[in-house]
């Protein structure tokens, strides 16, 4: 035993020992770094079906919300549409456009728009001739009423877009006035430790209290980002379907960003700061244009009243002085 402890604590032996545990690490080493490649494509791998998977959730979720993007139209207004091909005869080029600015997607909406814009100057023209040829001529001469007949139908014609219009600018309103609160927990999200995806998946959820719009346009966003093969074309797309300049520019912002790898905390930030800047400037342009917007109802209902309330006992005065 004691030999064994002497041959142990012999400094050559020592030294083969430590010789021997410094040649095991450095042959581990070499080999691990020969098998590396095998060790990246399997973590590449794994990384590809992280991928996938998020792509399948985030298709699955918009399809959810929306009722599926890919829809199909094989009903009615579309076998009319396309006998009458109404899509030429009516082709606007900035109808598609228009309709994923109001937040109508797929087929079926581009062809419900064609439709009503076919059929509603009829329909509009059919009620106004029952209406004054048949029901209350109000004592108008033949060619008056033609007139408003026809002044009917041209109503129809372009109510189909007024309606649009109608319905873009509503959706405007809701996406902008939420919008900097969304940047705000953007911001939060991001400063985190969150990944542009993840904040912008998390801020679509809390935000839809406030605006479903805003909601619905951030969820599809983060899955665009998900399979789209171009980041830039899934920021330049939130620009197109909002059609507002402080989204664009946040958009142009996030691109930049990304592409020459500046913070984009601060980028956040100060897009944050000028979008609220833009919601106070339209609300001191409403309020600025009130007073020439009250005047119509102050001549028409306050003024009557206040002359009544004024002149009314001097009338009766002026009635009972005369009288006696």
């Amino acid at each position: 035993m004691s030999d064994l402890i002497q041959a142990i604590t012999n400094p050559q032996t020592l030294l083969s020992i430590v010789v021997g545990v410094l040649v095991f690490f450095t042959l581990l080493t070499l080999l691990g770094s020969m098998t590396g490649g095998a060790d990246l494509d399997k973590r590449m791998k794994a990384v590809s079906q992280r991928r996938d998977e998020l792509k399948r959730r985030s298709r699955a979720a918009v399809g959810s919300s929306q009722g599926g993007l890919r829809q199909t139209d094989e009903g009615f207004k579309k076998r009319v549409v396309d006998r009458l091909d109404l899509s030429r005869l009516l082709e606007d080029p900035q109808v598609a456009e228009k309709m994923m600015q109001a937040g109508l997607r797929g087929p079926r909406p581009l062809t419900t728009f064609y439709f009503f814009r076919f059929a509603t100057p009829f329909v509009f023209l059919t009620i106004a001739g029952l209406y004054l040829f048949f029901v209350n001529d109000f004592g108008l001469p033949v060619m008056s009423r033609v007139t408003g007949v026809m002044a009917a139908a041209v109503a129809g014609f372009y109510a189909p877009n007024i309606y649009l219009s109608n319905r873009i600018s509503k959706r405007k309103t809701s996406i902008m006035q939420a919008f900097p609160d969304a940047l705000d927990l953007m911001l939060i999200c991001v400063e985190a430790g969150m990944s542009i995806e993840a904040a912008i998946q998390k801020v679509s959820q809390e935000i839809g209290g406030s605006s479903i719009d805003l909601a619905e346009e951030l969820s599809l966003l983060a899955a665009e980002l998900s399979y789209l093969p171009d980041r830039r074309t899934a920021y330049e797309n939130l620009g197109k379907r909002t059609n507002h300049p402080g989204v664009k520019s946040v958009a142009t912002a996030m691109t930049q960003a990304e592409s020459y790898g500046t913070p984009l905390g601060a980028a956040l930030r100060v897009m944050a700061k000028e979008n609220r800047d833009l919601r106070l400037s339209a609300a001191e342009k409403k309020a600025a244009a009130l007073p020439a917007k009250l005047t119509v109802p102050m001549i028409l209902f306050f003024l009557p009243v206040l002359f009544i309330v004024i002149l009314g006992p001097a009338i009766i005065n002026i009635q009972d002085t005369f009288a006696k």
